[in-house]
């Protein structure tokens, strides 16, 4: 199939094991054989010493030596099977380790625009359960399908050199059971598709459920949540029923087969016997022959089962690992971290998957070293500026410079070490309180990493966990609150200690004394760094370089505190607002 071409790649980097693996099989198959050469001279032998009359010694003789000569070849086998094993089994766990690497290093350099396209639970079925079948192909079908060749190969090489009409009578029914496994196995992929994208569909059903647990639980919504579930298992179970119905057809084939050709041999060979063209000894061969061929032959159908499903499946990881990301470095990329200078220059920008325009003709120049406050309504766009300066997305018209380099042609590692960012949804790893805040500065030391927290104001909440910085967060930081969450986002950006510095709405979610004892530590550690603060409140402790006032993705004002108050519009019926709440 088209889509396995490219794992050749894998097998290329392991061909000496496949290649080893392939001897192996083949040294196996031949120990295989050699036993029905074995028992049809022991079987003519005794015969012929029955026949002259000769003595119990003699026939016990040659049944000794064919027995011991029997235990050998078996020990043989087992040998070279075990070594077959540990080439070609283990060369395909080495192929899925590097194929896992592959998928997540490629989903690593993906934009943001494909993780909102794609659901988490499809992204990690793929990566598990398609890998996995994946490695049956590169495996499991590799070995049966080269030890169903050599067998075949020996088999049939024996069989006509005793007697070339009985061996096409034997062989016969193998060509209409290679053409029917042709046709099932074209009902199997497309079988084998469709489960798969039921599946990724389950385990995102799954996945959203596990992470909104309490919004379930809150809302009452178990019984509806369940029944959701239960829709798309039942309908897994059905499609995984209807392709176990299908491939249950091969192993009933394989045996009317198998019993059509036992049937030619003992009828067709008793009679080339009865000729005196073959011997009994023949007919036991022909016999074992057959029995050795049992299990290979049935595995075709399993292998062409295993092959089929793999194929669909890598199907499914190549459209993931072919999707080229829109954003990357490019050549000869400036790969020094930013200084801070930062000009928007007649930016638009309008979401892909959504349509909506977020920017319309955005300009701001911020200097090096200013602090700038964008203010506005949800969804007027000042997240969007953020993201466009961490280059999560690029522009749609306009120009973003960095210190009067177009952002393009930053390097992203470069780009991105030079911004300390703090979102508007924290995300928290399950870990410890110090790893989690060491996460974008993993050389850092403990002190370094208890100012941060004390600078975020969270010092005393850590003191207060069971066991400190080295307390264990929970999946997302469950064991938090909203405020302590957001402030060990606070101190992770702190650390991180870049040249800009951009706070995203991350103070929303604790209280107004707190706030201001954060603010108050931040004016020792901002002095010399670019600074945005992106909010939808005014932070009056602050004294900013400029303020920006978005509505509906254009600037609507601009200027200092005093200036907009002078103006008497948007800003002071907000300022005013808000000290009146305080």
């Amino acid at each position: 199939m088209k889509n396995l071409r490219s794992l050749n790649k894998y097998f290329l980097k392991y061909k000496w094991r496949l290649l080893l693996g392939v001897l192996f099989v083949a040294i196996s198959g031949k120990f295989a054989v050699m036993p029905g050469n074995v028992i049809r001279d022991i079987l003519d032998d005794v015969q012929h010493l029955i026949k002259n009359k000769g003595n119990s010694d003699e026939v016990f003789s040659v049944v000794f030596r064919g027995g011991m000569l029997l235990l050998g070849l078996a020990l043989l086998r087992g040998l070279f099977m075990f070594m077959m094993r540990q080439t070609l089994i283990v060369m395909s766990r080495h192929i899925e380790y590097d194929q896992k690497n592959e998928i997540y290093n490629q989903y690593q350099r993906l934009n943001t625009q494909f993780f909102k396209s794609n659901f988490t639970g499809d992204l990690m079925n793929r990566i598990s359960e398609d890998v996995s079948r994946v490695r049956l192909y590169t495996g499991p079908s590799v070995m049966y399908f080269t030890n169903v060749v050599f067998l075949v190969i020996f088999c049939v090489a024996d069989m006509l050199r005793v007697n070339v009409m009985l061996t096409i009578c034997v062989i016969t029914p193998l060509p209409v059971l290679a053409i029917s496994i042709y046709y099932v196995n074209r009902v199997i992929f497309k079988k084998s598709s469709k489960i798969q994208q039921q599946l990724s569909a389950l385990t995102t059903t799954a996945q959203e459920s596990y992470s909104g647990i309490r919004v379930i639980k809150s809302f009452v919504q178990e019984r509806n949540m369940l029944r959701f579930f239960e829709d798309g298992s039942e309908a897994y179970r059905k499609s995984t029923i209807n392709l176990s119905l299908t491939e249950a057809v091969y192993f009933p084939a394989m045996n009317l087969f198998i019993g059509f050709s036992m049937l030619s041999t003992v009828l067709i060979g008793g009679y080339f016997a009865i000729q005196g063209q073959i011997s009994t000894g023949n007919i036991a061969q022909f016999v074992i022959y057959i029995n050795l061929l049992i299990f290979p032959i049935s595995s075709i159908g399993m292998v062409a089962s295993m092959v089929q499903r793999a194929g669909a499946s890598q199907k499914r990881i190549d459209e993931f690992l072919d999707t080229v990301p829109d954003i990357v470095s490019p050549a000869n990329a400036i790969a020094t971290p930013p200084v801070g200078a930062i000009r928007f220059d007649d930016v638009s920008f309008t979401y892909a998957h959504t349509g909506v325009t977020a920017l319309k003709n955005f300009s701001l120049d911020i200097k090096a070293g200013e602090k700038v406050a964008i203010i506005g309504r949800t969804g007027s766009g000042k997240s969007t500026i953020g993201h466009l300066l961490l280059r999560m997305y690029d522009t749609t018209d306009g120009r973003l410079l960095v210190d009067d380099s177009n952002v393009k042609e930053y390097d992203l590692q470069a780009l991105r070490e030079g911004i300390s960012y703090a979102p508007q949804e924290p995300y928290l790893f399950s870990d410890s309180v110090f790893n989690n805040i060491r996460f974008g500065k993993q050389s850092a030391s403990k002190e370094d990493v208890m100012e941060a927290a004390r600078m975020a104001d969270l010092d005393n909440d850590i003191s207060s966990f069971p066991k400190g910085y080295d307390t264990m967060i929970g999946e997302r930081g469950v064991m938090l609150s909203g405020g302590q969450k957001q402030r060990m986002i606070l101190a992770r950006a702190i650390l991180k200690n870049s040249n800009i510095f951009l706070l995203d709405e991350c103070l929303s979610a604790v209280d107004t004394r707190t706030e201001q004892t954060i603010l108050g530590n931040l004016k020792n550690y901002l002095p010399g760094k670019t600074t945005i603060v992106i909010t939808h409140r005014i932070f009056t402790g602050w004294s900013f370089d400029k303020i920006i006032v978005l509505d509906d993705g254009s600037i609507a004002e601009q200027g200092t505190h005093n200036e907009l108050m002078q103006l008497n519009g948007r800003y002071a019926r907000l300022y005013e607002h808000q000290t009146a709440t305080d």
